[in-house]
């Protein structure tokens, strides 16, 4: 079994978008998002198209929506920001139809490159299928080498892939049986949107570790997302998550749910929380805006800053947890720097004047606020603390007297295996170096992280109901002794990944 090449699922020719170095090198990114609609008599590639841009904050790299018109599929993915993808013939190519899925990325598994963009189309005897995968498979090398010994054509070098192939290859009646035998087989994160000729198909690992949701846009009419902002984004009524391990079928006879694998145990990413997940967008019954609120207040009782004039956020993503720390501290809520929203990807690669500015491309500061002020900066995390230092630089540098760092997250100490791009260890400069030196190497006045159990009472809900591997170390699926994922495992003919340093390996919890 191979993926379709046929023209309607051919790859766009345009060429690689290039990230500006020093713009986003701090927050860390998520792999993608992923949407998919059901509807009779409704554009179902626009709807896509507009639930895709509400999840553009979940990958910036390349874009694509697969049809169905209950015979044939019909597919179109490019590189760039959805709005660089998407024009009105690409969208007129994917219709008619009543079946849609679509797939916004960020790589953590395998390049950024037009071969590795989603969804995945696929030909099998029982009708096309298209797979749109958020997530990261940590046994992704040893399916890859399965399907290699049995002659499966490999021509991308991500995971998701090889879930597609698995399932084509497993339908030989309905959708259902494939899942059956295929899931079973995979091993970590993935939260699925599946398409064949006449369903759409919704899936969540037994732990649930990435988001999934799904809401009705009216009678038989039904969309499945990442995050419940893009389902009120494109009309629709939000309805519930995805339990981990459910699959959700859709079609002309309506929703139904099979347990085809068992839930093990909830383990959402916190991150979620903390940064990936737009504000409007609800989880385990939560706002994310009031959560970040909440950890403002508690990064304030846990950290105060005393002698402080004005809170600032880093924009856009700290916004309520600064308020939040404004409102417990009683000092003084303003904005200090002003972001640049059209920078998020650029084809044209910045001269090393440019690389060297940093900050100075995504972030201005505005100095009428900021000059002889003793400053509070909120921000969500620090990966690499290269763009956290800069900002700090700036603000010194516009006048402020003191720059006083605060941290919604605890530190990032540990690799994630799940999906997030922070797989090298020794990239994380929380696991190098203490606080102090932190504080230290960013130049800031104080520095002061969120706990983690700060966190957890932020969010009102109980600790065991995340994935908090990244600040503590204890990973919900184990991670196999032989293999240590990086981004480019995938890239090297062998396939062969490197030996695991000790503190890399992951326990069970």
């Amino acid at each position: 079994m191979r993926p379709r090449t046929d023209p309607e699922a051919t790859l766009s020719a345009t060429p690689p978008t290039v990230r500006p170095e020093g713009t986003d090198e701090e927050a860390p990114s998520e792999e993608c998002g992923v949407f998919g609609v059901y509807g009779r008599g409704e554009d179902v590639a626009r709807i896509t198209y507009f639930g895709l841009f509400a999840l553009q904050h979940r990958g910036q790299e390349s874009a694509g929506i697969a049809t169905s018109d209950g015979n044939r599929i019909a597919m179109h993915r490019a590189m760039g920001l959805v709005s660089q993808v998407f024009g009105k013939d690409a969208l007129a190519n994917l219709s008619p139809a009543h079946i849609a899925v679509g797939h916004t990325r960020y790589s953590t598994m395998g390049s950024s490159t037009k071969e590795n963009a989603q969804p995945i189309c696929c030909t099998s005897v029982a009708g096309d299928i298209a797979v749109a995968h958020n997530g990261n498979l940590v046994n992704a090398h040893l399916l890859r080498a399965g399907l290699r010994r049995k002659g499966a054509r490999l021509e991308s070098t991500n995971d998701s892939e090889a879930i597609a192939i698995m399932l084509a290859d497993a339908m030989k009646g309905d959708i259902e049986t494939a899942l059956a035998e295929v899931l079973p087989k995979l091993r970590g994160a993935y939260s699925l949107v599946i398409m064949t000729p006449d369903k759409l198909v919704a899936v969540r690992d037994p732990y649930g570790i990435r988001p999934l949701c799904i809401g009705r846009l009216g009678n038989g009419k039904y969309v499945v997302s990442s995050e419940s902002c893009a389902i009120g984004v494109v009309g629709g009524r939000f309805m519930r998550e995805v339990e981990p391990g459910e699959t959700v079928i859709i079609d002309d006879e309506g929703v139904r749910e099979a347990q085809i694998e068992p839930m093990v145990r909830h383990a959402m990413c916190v991150f979620e929380f903390i940064y990936f997940a737009r504000p409007d967008t609800h989880v385990y019954s939560r706002t994310i805006y009031e959560a970040r609120r909440r950890m403002g207040q508690e990064l304030a009782r846990e950290h105060p800053a005393h002698g402080a004039e004005i809170v600032i956020p880093i924009p856009d993503s700290a916004g309520a947890a600064a308020l939040g720390y404004a409102e417990a501290s009683r000092i003084r809520y303003g904005e200090g720097l002003v972001k640049n929203r059209y920078i998020q990807r650029t084809f044209i690669n910045p001269d090393k004047r440019m690389r060297d500015l940093g900050a100075r491309l995504k972030y201005s500061p505005l100095k009428e606020v900021i000059a002889g002020r003793r400053i509070v900066m909120v921000d969500d995390s620090i990966v690499r603390g290269t763009t956290t230092g800069k900002l700090v630089k700036m603000l010194k540098e516009s006048g402020a007297r003191e720059v006083h760092v605060r941290i919604t997250s605890p530190p990032v100490r540990f690799p994630c295996f799940y999906g997030i791009d922070m797989a090298e260890q020794s990239e994380l400069v929380a696991a190098l170096k203490t606080e102090d030196q932190i504080r230290d190497l960013i130049g800031a006045t104080t520095l002061g992280y969120l706990s983690l159990e700060g966190v957890i009472r932020a969010i009102k809900r109980p600790a065991g109901l995340f994935c908090r591997a990244c600040f503590d170390g204890k990973y919900p699926i184990r991670i196999p002794r032989n293999v240590l994922l990086t981004k480019m495992m995938l890239e090297t003919p062998s396939e062969a990944p490197r030996a695991p340093e000790p503190r890399d390996v992951a326990e069970d919890l």
